[in-house]
């Protein structure tokens, strides 16, 4: 009998004991209570599948595209900082892991490996998130990406300062892994870390990015524009209207700001008001591939996944991303067979069952 991880969470169990325990719970934690985290999942399984039988479902078609780029599946991995935490190798061993599922991996901004050490090692197409790190290293760091290939870039819009996890404060955690995209900048450590990549938290911010900046932004770059961490129809349709190519709805795995609903619970009001006019993806939460099958028929065209990446890293490396993401296809496929669909691209509206209060906290009421 195989001793395989059978699913996710069997990935899980395998890197929290294979991590060091700081390690591990930097992976883990979320933001002070970790209410939002939790309810990634609460709200996802409150969701429910409706079943259609005696449909002709024995070739099942699980890829599609993003942004023009052909994928095998709509999974995907999402940003994430410091992969060398779990692995050695870091995000090129992610990126392998990525490519020999034929899938896309989002290049954090706060990788241990360069976005070009990174791309050398990529069989399947990249985005880079960005973190805006004042507009020279902003100017710097795309104009880089696209040199190096990749296919967009990801505006992390979520976090306008910095969200310190009570964990890593309990813990005395350190971050001791360079920063590949910064190698060899004598800049000082607060200027070029993410939200929580610097010891205390000392992140320095220079003026946020804005609505009105983002044309400035799209100046520096022929690539098409994601914006990561929507959570509002208001900001999605103001996104629209600014000419945004992508919409990643995330609550950041509930890393940033707590007590807020799910990400799967602010989809559709997204979906509702940008109308098609902008691809919609979604992380935070995803474990399952009926995860997957509810935020397609919902309105999303991929979903994203972050902390199962680390979790195949540290039990695998590349192999280990592999094989999460080959757990995933294969549920989403079991779970496509079941609901009578042929194709992620064409699901049927009523395929999933919705409580009647779900979701009821999107918007207040006058």
């Amino acid at each position: 009998m195989s001793n395989d991880p059978i699913n996710l969470y069997d990935y899980e169990e395998r890197a929290k004991l294979t991590l060091p325990h700081n390690d591990w719970d930097t992976i883990d934690a979320g933001a002070m209570d970790m209410f939002t985290t939790r309810r990634n999942r609460t709200a996802f399984e409150a969701l429910t599948l409706r079943p259609r039988f005696l449909r002709t479902v024995e070739e099942r078609n699980l890829s599609t595209t993003v942004l023009g780029e052909k994928i095998s599946m709509p999974v995907v991995l999402a940003p994430a900082g410091s992969h060398m935490r779990a692995h050695p190798e870091g995000e090129v061993a992610t990126a392998r892991g990525a490519g020999m599922s034929d899938t896309l991996m989002m290049l954090s901004t706060s990788s241990n490996c360069s976005m070009e050490e990174v791309s050398q090692a990529a069989s399947g197409p990249l985005w880079f998130q960005l973190y805006h790190r004042g507009y020279e290293l902003t100017e710097m760091l795309v104009h880089r990406a696209e040199e190096a290939g990749f296919k967009a870039i990801v505006l992390t819009v979520d976090t306008p300062v910095p969200s310190p996890k009570e964990r890593d404060l309990r813990n005395n955690t350190t971050r001791t892994h360079e920063l590949g995209n910064f190698r060899g900048m004598d800049r000082p450590r607060n200027e070029i870390s993410g939200t929580d990549e610097t010891p205390g938290w000392d992140v320095s911010r220079t003026e946020p990015l804005t609505w009105s900046e983002l044309d400035w932004l799209r100046g520096l770059t022929q690539l098409p524009l994601v914006l990561k961490g929507i959570r509002t129809a208001e900001d999605a349709h103001v996104a629209v209207e600014s000419g945004v190519n992508g919409i990643q709805v995330s609550t950041h795995g509930g890393r940033q700001l707590d007590m807020t609903m799910g990400a799967i619970e602010m989809l559709p009001e997204i979906a509702d008001a940008v109308k098609g006019q902008a691809e919609i993806y979604l992380d935070s939460g995803v474990r399952r591939g009926s995860d997957v099958i509810k935020a397609l028929a919902l309105g999303a065209r991929a979903v994203a996944i972050g902390r199962p990446l680390f979790w195949g890293l540290a039990v695998d490396g590349a192999n280990g991303v592999h094989g999460v993401l080959e757990l995933m296809r294969e549920e989403v496929d079991r779970a496509m067979a079941y609901c009578g669909q042929a194709s992620v691209e064409d699901l049927d509206p009523n395929l999933i069952g919705i409580p009647s209060d779900w979701g009821s906290g999107s918007r207040m009421t006058p």
